[in-house]
């Protein structure tokens, strides 16, 4: 009896120290990274267009209608059931017609209702009584670097191609054709090719968070989204007026934290602001006292946590309107009076 007593006990301590239960196989961790990108594609998929443009001849000469002359093709994401499709300013700019593919293949006439070259954005409107797919603009500010993203177009003409990667970076600054930096610009390795230009880049919960603008020809995983946030901003502008009219005070800056203790201090609620790296002479910051290293916290008593919140409330109303700039210096808090112009 004890013999047996004896034998249970061995085997329950040998039960007992054996090796802990397996871990999530890499399988099952590529499954869920699956399972993430496919969830992203069938939500916004759908909303994402070819764009066909049509322009001048290589010669110079208009085409006539009888002849279309492809000038080349990108891609768009609709962003209102009616037709709305956000999509880059350099895809559209040169364009005399206008194509959108439909989700059922057909091709759909469509106009041009105001372009943004400060952020190569642009908007159109399919002309025809249709109702599509539209997908939802995110929150940039929510983004992190290392994130999950997918980036969805058409390059090289191959319709609803679908690219995966992480953010890169947040908060770069991108120069536009026109020769104004864009700023808040996000960098992503999910691959774009020529044609994936104006299509989204979504995060794993389905939000359209940037639109594809850029890559770095000969570099690796180096491409560029301009956020939703100014995307947003802009969209809002171009339905309205069909431009952007800004006004600008002179700086050149990206975001920068802000120590908790001087936050705590003066009692700033965000965590960051944007901090001054060049002036332009004699423009409105350095004419109001800015300085560089300067870190700018508010406009017009309104928080700026980062460039996007600066540029959008750089908007027509603040021109040659005296605007109060609340500013860091070193761990002074500054209140500076300064005066927008309109961008030129």
């Amino acid at each position: 009896m004890d013999d047996l007593r004896f034998l249970r006990d061995e085997m329950s301590e040998s039960e007992g120290s054996g090796p802990p239960p397996a871990a999530a196989g890499d399988g099952e961790l590529l499954d869920a990274y699956s399972r993430a990108v496919i969830a992203a594609v069938d939500r916004v998929g759908p909303a994402v267009v070819h764009i066909r443009v049509e322009g001048v001849a290589p010669d110079g000469k208009s085409r006539s209608d009888s002849v279309p002359v492809p000038r080349g093709s990108g891609s768009g994401v609709v962003v209102a059931p009616d037709g709305l499709v956000l999509t880059n300013n350099h895809v559209v700019e040169a364009a005399s017609a206008i194509a959108v593919s439909a989700p059922d293949g057909r091709w759909l006439p469509a106009r041009l209702i105001g372009r943004d070259p400060d952020t190569d954005l642009a908007l159109i409107r399919v002309d025809a009584a249709v109702t599509l797919p539209a997908a939802r603009l995110g929150d940039s500010r929510k983004l992190r670097v290392g994130q999950l993203v997918v980036a969805i177009g058409n390059p090289l003409g191959f319709e609803c191609t679908v690219t995966a990667g992480v953010v890169s970076g947040l908060g770069r600054s991108l120069r536009a054709r026109s020769g104004r930096l864009i700023e808040d610009v996000i960098q992503t390795d999910a691959s774009l090719n020529p044609g994936n230009s104006g299509g989204p880049l979504v995060t794993g919960a389905g939000e359209v968070i940037g639109v594809n603008t850029a890559v770095i020809m000969g570099a690796q995983g180096i491409c560029f989204a301009v956020a939703s946030n100014t995307a947003r901003f802009v969209l809002g502008h171009l339905v309205r007026h069909g431009r952007v009219r800004r006004s600008v005070i002179g700086i050149a800056g990206q975001q920068a934290p802000i120590a908790r203790r001087i936050a705590r201090h003066h009692g700033i609620e965000q965590a960051s602001g944007v901090r001054v790296a060049g002036l332009e002479p004699d423009g409105p910051a350095a004419r109001a006292g800015l300085e560089p290293g300067d870190v700018l916290i508010s406009l017009d008593g309104r928080p700026v946590g980062g460039v996007d919140d600066l540029v959008r409330l750089l908007t027509e109303e603040q021109v040659g309107r005296p605007t109060e700039a609340a500013v860091l210096r070193g761990v002074d808090l500054k209140r500076l009076s300064v005066v927008p112009v309109e961008r030129g």
